[in-house]
């Protein structure tokens, strides 16, 4: 019997060589050309329709290539570029994709000319380590502790964004949220946790300028039972559980067989029992608040309000974690296990607020807070999701700050500067790579070059005067001044950015560029569809070695 051998028809689509280089290339200008207008002060805004048929309208760089459907795989990777930027830094979103698009633009030139990519990546990675040298050279350190200077900054970072139409606004709320969640970790080491400890609740109404930082916490919660309990405590003791304070139900479906009538009334006595015995067992604490994750019965309510106890019941477990920051609490399992130290007494005022149609409830004034919610108000929901997208920015900015206190000149003048120096150094490079890495010395002149192209100034003079300041080393901090396209000292105008920002954004860009351009082969498993009324594609088939086509014969 001859063995049967599986001969697989359609078989997988390849291209290969030059024209994938050419191709990836292409397509990563074409990520970087769509947010290109939006870098600077004075950048356009982008309108995009959602899957679900909404509106966003923004010019924060993640938010717009996050939208976007994109099927082509090297500007999927731009893509995912700008999220890591956004995840790792928060900031220079734009920046990064620019950078990365200038950088595989100025190389096609050399695959042309037959250079193996291998070489231009040498060469590329050469000058990112001579870049970030520089950056080391030209950067000042800051006092984290002079709070105009860091509101300077953070106004600086977010200068770029819309919501730097309402001044200091932004930049105030970005920086008392991140100061208030920082902890000490010793060794001059800060941890600020943004995601899990600072709340954004906005809320449709009211002015832009009626937002603020809370010293605590709020979340969208009424009390349980409205008219028995009190919707404001001074100085509440709060109690914070994550169990439910009902008649424990058993895991498994349960029969129960009762032969007499008072059996019956003996169960509902020993549920109610148990209850109480639950609320007994936190009462002894003598709250004024108690918090659970889970359901509250009835008949705990009851007891609750009799002693004067205000519930609230079904909270997120996020908006726990972060009460227990803001007033000292510690979130308890198990009521037979709670100790006077678990009760959170930080809390200078428990209220329930009634904004719009929903009731809120506020544990405010506290003594220490690690934790805090920034109220957000508003005319609509797309500038209230516009402002909030440029918080997360500016609080990330500030949080790097107070992570590595390091500056950096804005305006384009590190890329300028790093430019000009790598200029200089590639005279001394010896072979073939010294022209990738010129090269790579004038692609970064493209943050500058897209800043005056923004504000609608003569590019090519103003670049020009610009790279011959940069040229004879005369001061590393000028730039171009994004609002009127004048060439300026940053020094003078405070437009700095964050040192470990445009560190990320070099590494991000050029070892992203580096790796598009190692891809020689894009090889596709994915079945093209075919057009309706077409004949179906074979299946692959089982043939016997006897009449099976050599050519096809996958080999043993």
């Amino acid at each position: 019997m001859q063995s049967p051998v599986l001969v697989l028809k359609d078989s997988l689509t390849r291209e290969s060589g030059t024209k994938v280089h050419h191709a990836n290339i292409q397509a990563s200008k074409a990520v970087a050309d769509i947010i290109r207008t939006t870098l600077g002060p004075r950048s356009m805004l982008k309108m995009l329709l959602d899957a679900s048929g909404g509106i966003v309208v923004t010019n924060d760089g993640n938010a717009i290539l996050r939208e976007l459907d994109i099927a082509h795989p090297a500007a999927k990777s731009m893509i995912e570029l700008s999220r890591t930027q956004d995840e790792e830094v928060g900031d220079g979103t734009t920046s990064v994709i620019v950078l990365a698009g200038e950088m595989l633009h100025v190389a096609e030139a050399f695959i042309d000319k037959k250079y193996h990519p291998t070489v231009i990546c040498r060469a590329y990675n050469k000058a990112l380590e001579d870049a970030l040298a520089v950056l080391d050279k030209i950067s000042m350190s800051i006092d984290v502790n002079d709070h105009s200077m860091m509101l300077g900054l953070v106004k600086s970072c977010i200068g770029t964004k819309f919501t730097s139409q309402f001044g200091d606004l932004v930049a105030d709320l970005a920086l008392d949220a991140t100061t208030t969640v920082g902890v000490d970790l010793g060794q001059g080491l800060r941890e600020v946790d943004i995601k899990k400890y600072i709340k954004v609740e906005k809320i449709p109404g009211g002015q832009l300028e009626d937002s603020k930082v809370l010293k605590g916490v709020m979340f969208n919660k009424d009390v349980v039972v409205p008219g028995k309990m009190k919707r404001k405590i001074i100085n509440p003791r709060i109690i914070l559980l994550d169990c439910p304070l009902e008649y424990k139900k058993g895991e498994n479906q349960t029969n129960a067989e009762l032969v007499r009538e008072e059996d019956w009334a003996v169960l509902l006595k020993m549920e109610e029992e148990y209850i109480e015995n639950l609320c007994v067992q936190i009462l002894k604490f003598k709250p004024d608040l108690v918090i659970t994750e889970k359901g509250l019965s009835d008949l705990a309510c009851h007891y609750f309000s009799k002693a004067g106890v205000s519930a609230i019941r079904r909270l997120r477990k996020t908006d726990n974690n972060r009460i227990a920051k803001a007033c000292g609490a510690v979130i308890v399992n198990r009521p037979d296990e709670l100790q006077e130290s678990d009760v959170g007494t930080g809390a200078g005022l428990f209220e329930v607020k009634k904004i719009g149609d929903e009731f809120f409830a506020y544990i405010v004034d506290c003594k220490d807070p690690k934790a805090c919610t920034v109220l957000l108000r508003g005319a609509s929901k797309d500038l209230l999701n516009e402002v909030e997208r440029n918080l997360q920015d500016a609080m990330s900015v500030a949080r790097n700050i107070l992570k590595h206190p390091k500056l950096v000149p804005g305006g384009g003048a590190t890329e300028l500067t790093v430019s000009a120096t790598l200029k200089q150094k590639s005279s001394s490079i010896e072979g073939i790579e010294k022209w990738p890495y010129e090269a790579a010395a004038v692609a970064f002149e493209a943050i500058p070059r897209t800043l005056a192209q923004n504000c609608g100034v003569n590019v090519i003079r103003t670049m020009t005067a610009l790279q011959g300041k940069h040229a004879n080393g005369e001061n590393a901090w000028t730039g171009i001044d994004g609002n009127s396209g004048e060439i300026a000292d940053m020094k003078e105008l405070k437009i700095w950015d964050a040192y470990n920002v445009k560190a990320q954004t070099f590494k991000t860009a050029i070892e992203a560029a580096c790796m598009l351009l190692r891809i020689d082969d894009i090889v596709s498993g994915i079945k093209k569809k075919q057009a309706p009324g077409a004949s179906q594609p074979s299946k692959p088939t089982l043939e016997t070695e006897g009449d099976a086509d050599n050519e096809q014969m996958i080999p043993e």
